[in-house]
């Protein structure tokens, strides 16, 4: 049985750079960062809750698609407050 006289081999003084993405794409930016996605989701559930209740109240479409509308756009600023 013959050794071999070297079992390991000598490390680089400079690691190789990373290469690109599986993908070979440019990684992008998120189009909304978490935060925002956050937000615009809550206020979205806010609405349609607000909307479904004026629904039931009413029986008028109309009435709950503005109310719903209404109460997203009302909470965008406060939630992005909040939860900031």
């Amino acid at each position: 049985m013959a050794r071999d006289p070297h079992p390991h081999s000598p490390v680089p003084a400079q690691p190789e750079p990373p290469g690109p993405p599986s993908g070979g794409l440019p990684s992008e930016a998120p189009l909304l960062s978490v935060h925002a996605a956050v937000v615009f989701l809550a206020a979205v559930i806010i609405g349609l809750v607000m909307g479904g209740l004026m629904f039931l109240h009413d029986k008028s479409v109309p009435a709950a698609v503005a109310t719903g509308l209404v109460t997203a756009g009302g909470s965008v600023p406060v939630l992005h407050k909040l939860i900031g």
